[in-house]
């Protein structure tokens, strides 16, 4: 039976279960009372959808409120134990992956770092299979069934539809790689469990727009800071997020190769790759053998010292010129997109902190035009490391939320990327 614009019954129920899921989500616990007016939904519908999330196990009563003022009313929230994910992140140093409950909080997690191979399509793809085999195996007997697996991959993401998600990822030497196929060869993902890959920067944006600095902000640029350097962008049109390859902005025509090929583009000058290279090319002497995070960590320890050491002018030198390039850089993402925040994560972005964050801000503002400049907040994500792979999860759980709760038929392996808007307004309003 076809409802109101062609929707069926079903496509109405499920619209109810999602409303109210989502809303006992972002700002649960809540009362059957209260959900009314926050879903728009009748009293009499918000009953009935909660008796059949109840008698799903994907709700629990939460204590009672008003026992002083009258008829009490029972909180409700949704059960973290009802479903479990998997967030992966393919970083630039290691594979990280973890298995949360329903309510992001981790029950395990596994890392391979990446080793000689480096992104050996089949190095990786073993890495993600291992780690997805052992975070299940850690927490076997736990509640909740695996209602899907997000990736996060540097690169351009391609959706073929019958094989899945194909990776472009050129700067780590990736051309059309089918990676969602190539996970599920052996059979260690189910094929009922949906597999959900996107770009690295875009999970991490969306991790800090759902849980971390960017509540509240329609528009916003989500930077991550790592070996190389990409962006998110969140715009009014654009809720769901996209990946853009802001790390290949030209910063310098005929500059410094960059690991794409091409020559000058901003990640040849300020990624933490390049940053170490610069320093090393300056006269710098990072220990033997360390590896890049270690050798950013004593950059960053020669150009600051904490014991009242004079800093090395070497160091200092080539970190300032970084900041003035990042700078540079987040100036032309304020010009073109105007946002409210601009925020800057991934691991690099994260150590160097506040003080270095401080210098780049000073040189972006500088550079931008005044009126988007004077309306733009520059500032550390606050999600810290894992952010990559908790953004990773949130692409199973928002599809499982507009799924009204309701698990993915078995012939289906990847639902489509859920609207955002609904989930935005569920925790702006």
């Amino acid at each position: 039976m076809a409802g109101r614009r062609g929707r069926t019954v079903r496509d109405l129920r499920r619209e109810s279960r999602s409303a109210v899921l989502q809303r006992l989500y972002f700002d649960g616990p809540m009362s059957r009372y209260a959900l009314g007016p926050a879903t728009g939904l009748s009293s009499g519908s918000v009953s009935n959808v909660v008796a059949e999330l109840l008698a799903d196990g994907l709700l629990e009563e939460a204590g009672v409120v008003g026992a002083d003022a009258g008829r009490p009313r029972r909180l409700l929230r949704v059960r973290p134990d009802s479903g479990r994910l998997i967030g992966v992140d393919v970083g630039e140093t290691r594979v990280r992956v973890e298995l949360f409950d329903l309510g992001l909080t981790e029950l395990a997690r596994a890392e391979r770092p990446l080793g000689p191979r480096g992104y050996d399509v089949d190095a990786v793809v073993d890495h993600v299979r291992q780690g997805i085999t052992e975070v299940l195996r850690a927490a076997e007997g736990a509640p909740g069934e695996l209602l899907g697996i997000g990736i996060g991959v540097p690169g351009i993401i391609e959706d073929t539809g019958e094989d899945g998600a194909v990776v472009h990822g050129q700067t780590i030497g990736w051309d059309a790689v089918p990676l969602e196929r190539l996970l599920r060869l052996t059979g260690q993902l189910p094929p009922q469990v949906p597999c959900f890959i996107d770009n690295g920067a875009k999970t991490l944006g969306q991790a800090e727009m759902w849980f971390g600095a960017g509540r509240g902000a329609r528009n916003a640029v989500v930077v991550l800071f790592g070996s190389g350097v990409g962006a998110c962008v969140v715009t009014e049109d654009a809720e769901q997020g996209r990946a853009v390859e802001w790390g290949h902005l030209t910063l310098r025509v005929g500059g410094r190769r960059c690991r794409c090929g091409a020559r000058g583009c901003l990640e040849a000058y300020a990624g933490a790759e390049a940053l170490v290279a610069r320093w090393r090319e300056a006269g710098g002497r990072p220990s033997g053998g360390a590896g890049e995070e270690r050798a950013l960590t004593e950059l960053l320890a020669a150009a600051r010292p904490d014991d009242g050491a004079e800093p090395d002018p070497v160091a200092a030198a080539v970190l300032d010129e970084t900041a003035r390039y990042l700078g540079a850089g987040l100036s032309d993402l304020i010009n073109l997109f105007q946002p409210e925040r601009v925020l800057v994560g991934g691991w690099a972005g994260l150590q160097l902190g506040p003080a270095f964050l401080e210098e780049v801000r000073a040189h972006a503002l500088a550079q931008a035009l005044r009126f988007p400049a004077d309306r733009s907040r520059i500032e550390l994500g606050h999600l810290g490391p894992d952010a990559v792979t908790v953004g990773a999860a949130v692409l199973p759980l928002a599809a499982f939320l507009t799924r009204g709760g309701h698990r993915p038929h078995p012939a289906v392996r990847r639902a489509a990327p859920p609207p955002w808007r609904a989930s935005l307004e569920s925790r702006l309003v």
